[in-house]
C-alpha cells in the first residue's frame, strides 16, 4: 500500500494502544487514545469503528489494574490483549540513546507496529537504564522509547518537547498541556542539565521522576 505522506505502508502495519484498565473505573483514558487512534486511522486510510473499539475494551474483567493492548490491523479489524499491570519503580534512570531520529518522518506522530527503532533501543537498554531519550537531527530532545519527556526549571516553568521536534503526541502529555500548567518548549541537553526535575511518562504509567547521571548537574533529588 502506497501513501502520498508515508509512502510504503507495509501489509502487517497495526496502530496501537496501550491504556490501562481498572477495577471499578474500566479502560482509563479510553476516549482520548480512540480519538488519537481515529486520527491515525484516517492519516493512513484505515477504516475505523469506534463503537467496535469500545466495545471489545468493555470486555475486559480482572481482579487487578490491567495493561491493555489494542491494535487496528488495515483490514479495519481489532485485536485486545490485556495483562496485569505491574507497578513501576519510583525513579527510573535515564540515557541517551547513541541513534538519532529525523524530525520530519511521519511515523513518530503516529503509534503503529513499524517502530522498529524503538523496539531495538527498548530491547538493549543498557544495564541499570529504565529509558533511552533521543534526540533529532538539529540535536533537540525528543521523546523516550516508550514515554514523553517533562521538565521543570527552578523558575517554575514546566515544559515538554514540542511535536515539531519529532515524537509522539501523548494522552498523558497532552491532558498536562490541557492544563494549562505545561507548555511546549524546544529543548536541548544542556536544558535537561539545568533542569530543577525532570519526568518522563505515558497514559499508562502517569508521571515517573528520573535520574539522569550522564548530563553533569542535573538535579535529581
Amino acid at each position: 500500500m502506497e501513501n502520498p505522506v508515508f509512502g510504503h505502508i507495509p501489509t502487517d502495519t497495526r496502530l496501537i494502544e496501550t491504556l490501562a484498565w481498572r477495577p471499578g473505573a474500566g479502560p482509563v483514558d479510553a476516549g482520548a487514545h480512540l480519538d488519537r487512534m481515529a486520527e491515525s486511522a484516517r492519516a493512513l486510510g484505515i477504516a475505523f469503528d469506534r463503537g467496535a473499539a469500545l466495545a471489545l475494551l468493555q470486555t475486559v474483567s480482572a481482579q487487578g489494574p490491567q495493561r491493555c493492548r489494542l491494535t487496528l490491523g488495515r483490514d479495519g479489524a481489532f485485536e485486545l490483549s490485556h495483562a496485569d499491570l505491574a507497578p513501576d519503580a519510583a525513579i527510573w534512570t535515564l540515557a541517551v540513546s547513541p541513534e538519532r531520529i529525523r524530525s520530519d518522518d511521519p511515523w513518530l506522530a503516529h503509534k503503529t507496529t513499524n517502530r522498529q527503532l524503538y523496539d531495538r533501543a527498548r530491547a538493549a537498554l543498557p544495564r541499570g537504564v529504565d529509558e533511552l531519550i533521543f534526540l533529532n537531527q538539529r540535536d533537540e530532545v525528543c521523546e523516550g522509547t516508550i514515554t514523553n519527556l517533562f521538565l521543570r526549571f527552578a523558575d517554575g516553568r514546566q515544559v515538554t518537547p514540542p511535536l515539531s521536534s519529532g515524537l509522539l503526541p501523548g494522552v498523558l502529555r497532552a491532558r498536562l498541556l490541557a492544563s494549562g500548567a505545561w507548555r511546549e518548549q524546544v529543548l536541548g541537553l544542556p536544558d535537561l542539565a539545568r533542569a530543577d526535575a525532570i519526568w518522563v511518562g505515558n497514559a499508562l504509567r502517569g508521571l515517573i521522576r528520573v535520574r539522569f547521571p550522564a548530563v553533569d548537574g542535573v538535579n535529581t533529588a
